[in-house]
């Protein structure tokens, strides 16, 4: 179950590493061709959201790794599928059904990773 652990929560990791530095770093005009949504939101949320994102990335990895804390995975996973849960919401309310598949595959593999962080209690 270990090895489950780290191999759905290294790529997630690196995702949301990716993702969240992203959102952190790049401007508004930067972002807009990649987010549709991103004028509908103010620019501290995504700001604030790419930290949360990598933060995230940071809580499932750091803890294993360093056996420091490891509880702490189980609520970085939970973060993760919020922050997914909030995409998809979003992206219903602006009638974007078609590009959910990436968040709906994000949460289930975040769902999975919070059933795996239990290997640690």
């Amino acid at each position: 179950m270990e090895n489950a652990y780290w191999i759905v929560g290294g790529l997630l990791a690196v995702f949301y590493l990716y993702s969240g530095g992203v959102k952190i770093v790049r401007s508004q005009d930067q972002l807009r061709p990649m987010m549709g949504w991103i004028d509908t939101v103010p620019l501290g949320f995504v700001r604030t959201l790419g930290v949360l994102e990598v933060l995230g990335a940071a809580g499932l990895i750091l803890p294993p790794l360093t056996g420091t804390a490891v509880l702490l995975a189980l609520p970085a996973a939970l973060g993760l599928v919020a922050v997914q849960l909030g995409a998809i919401t979003l992206h219903l309310r602006r009638g974007e059904v078609a590009v959910i598949g990436l968040n709906v595959a994000l949460l289930v593999a975040a769902a999975v990773l919070v059933w795996l962080s239990t290997v640690w209690l």
